[in-house]
């Protein structure tokens, strides 16, 4: 799947991606695969953060897993 990374609340480990169907999925740092630090920066400089990943149905709503970035970074 494919989508964008729609809000990382401050001070958090996690955020919501968007997809392009429209559906909202949850990810934790430890569900990304790259340097946080970096993904957090960008995001903060308004930057639009693509990425690609696996998706799984929890009890508490969608999960995204193995999430990539896929806008060169």
């Amino acid at each position: 799947m494919t989508g964008k990374v729609r809000s990382m609340p401050e001070g958090k480990n996690f955020g919501f991606i968007e997809c392009a169907q429209g559906r909202d999925y949850f990810f934790h740092r430890e569900d990304f695969n790259g340097f946080w630090n970096d993904l957090l920066t960008d995001f903060r400089k308004g930057k639009a953060v693509l990425v690609e990943f696996t998706s799984e149905e929890t009890a508490k709503g969608l999960r995204a897993k193995e999430v990539r970035r896929t806008d060169g970074l």
